[in-house]
């Protein structure tokens, strides 16, 4: 059952198109990455979906809902969650209070500290509850984006570019991780790393020029002549 949707989605800034007529379809349960060289377009797709920018054109649709008109805020009351390419936390609360600000969305009272523990476990912060956001590592303030994002137990996730700024063993706990969340939890993946595309995502959508270049399985993808020439640097 498709959860997320659009319908010639379009943006342009100041006559530059930097999305183009997308039509864009995302099932329930799905891992989804979509990738694409820079410049072409994911931002401002992702910024469209969740609310952060306006379409110049088109729809977008959420569980057979209308939400192209909707904010970023109404959005999330209904199950989105985004992580920003760039880190988006309080620098001076600690990582719990961080993960708890985010989870008082939808929780209240004795219900909010367990869930940011188990959120923190997850993502493998648990050893740092304490420590102030502002102090950790980028790579450690991704993991607590991603923490602050699954504590609201949202039906989609969006995560952009997550394993930016992660050594190699947290990339790995990463893939890990989303493995897990896999079916119980619809996931849109901006991400450059092709070996956590490759070995993560269900189905994988490239982007070129604002527009939707292809769609297919990890295999279909590496495999396709057009992305090769386009991103892969293959062709």
């Amino acid at each position: 059952m498709t959860l997320l949707s659009t319908r010639g989605l379009s943006k342009s800034f100041a006559g530059l198109q930097a999305v183009r007529n997308v039509d864009f379809d995302l099932t329930k349960g799905e891992v989804r990455a979509l990738i694409g060289p820079n410049g072409a377009g994911k931002t401002t797709l992702v910024g469209m979906i969740c609310g952060r920018i306006s379409p110049s054109a088109g729809t977008v649709h959420f569980d057979g809902r209308d939400i192209t008109a909707l904010p970023a805020h109404r959005r999330i009351g209904l199950g989105m969650a985004y992580t920003f390419q760039i880190t988006s936390v309080f620098a001076g609360l600690d990582v719990a209070e961080n993960v708890a600000l985010a989870a008082r969305r939808r929780l209240s009272g004795d219900a909010v500290a367990p869930a940011v523990e188990a959120a923190l476990m997850r993502v493998g912060l648990a050893d740092r509850a304490e420590q102030e956001a502002g102090d950790l590592s980028y790579g450690h303030q991704r993991l607590l984006e991603i923490a602050m994002g699954l504590v609201q137990e949202p039906r989609l996730l969006i995560l952009d570019e997550p394993t930016q700024g992660l050594a190699e063993a947290e990339i790995a706990a990463f893939k890990t991780l989303i493995r897990e969340l896999a079916g119980a939890t619809t996931i849109l993946l901006i991400e450059h790393n092709m070996s956590v595309v490759m070995e993560t995502a269900d189905r994988v959508s490239v982007l070129n020029f604002g527009e939707l270049l292809a769609e297919g399985t990890p295999d279909e993808i590496r495999a396709d002549a057009d992305v090769q020439a386009a991103y892969l640097g293959t062709g």
